[in-house]
């Protein structure tokens, strides 16, 4: 099953910050929401068992908050963010083709700016980060294959962002300890087909002819 989607990406994000090591009293960061456009590719395993991949592109701004919210954005990315989710689907709920799944997130982070830099940073790392994937879904079918779906995803992670030799701080490093958490609420819509549909079932091989 190939889907493509309109997809929410909701951060649920908290942070402390420090800078040259001391903790920043108060300090946060809040990670910004966005809506992207998303694919997701199925295998089923049998009728209930399925793997999917769940895989776009964003990006996203990084704001100050709280006793420094004066600061304003203090960082730009963009991210790569896959999933891979086993799943089991339900067959008792009539059309409604509901499922569960879990699995995990990886997310890179690329193309990293300073946003407004009031930092007066040189430049923003975020390190790479895994998190454990929790998702709940349905499909409506549409007919020759094609159906609506609706999908939630929940996701736990953390990460570090470093702003390298930050001016407005005394020239010393300035790090964030992150829990992202996104929330990504996904709809569109879906075509279920056979492999063998589309690669061909494998000839038989011809029946060998009786020596005389």
């Amino acid at each position: 099953m190939v889907r493509v989607l309109a997809t929410g990406v909701n951060p649920d994000s908290d942070a402390t910050v420090r800078a040259g090591g001391v903790p920043i009293p108060g300090a946060d960061a809040d990670v910004s929401d966005e809506v992207i456009p998303a694919l997701t590719i199925s295998y089923f395993l049998n009728k209930n068992l399925a793997v999917e991949l769940f895989c776009c592109f964003a990006r996203h701004e990084i704001d100050a908050k709280e006793t420094i919210a004066g600061l304003g954005e203090i960082a730009d990315t963009w991210i790569f963010p896959p999933a891979l989710t086993l799943q089991y689907h339900f067959n008792s709920m009539g059309r409604l083709k509901a499922y569960v799944g879990a699995g995990v997130r990886y997310i890179n982070f690329f193309d990293t700016g300073t946003g407004a830099n009031a930092l007066g940073a040189t430049k923003v790392d975020i390190d790479e980060a895994w998190g454990f994937t929790l998702q709940a879904g349905l499909d409506v079918p549409l007919g020759n294959g094609w159906s609506f779906n609706a999908d939630v995803k929940k996701t736990w992670l953390d990460t570090k962002v470093t702003w390298r030799k930050s001016a407005g701080l005394g020239g010393v490093n300035v790090v964030g300890k992150a829990d992202v958490d996104p929330w990504i609420f996904s709809a569109g819509l879906g075509y279920r087909f056979n492999l063998g549909s589309v690669f061909g079932h494998r000839a038989e091989a011809a029946p060998i002819a009786p020596i005389k």
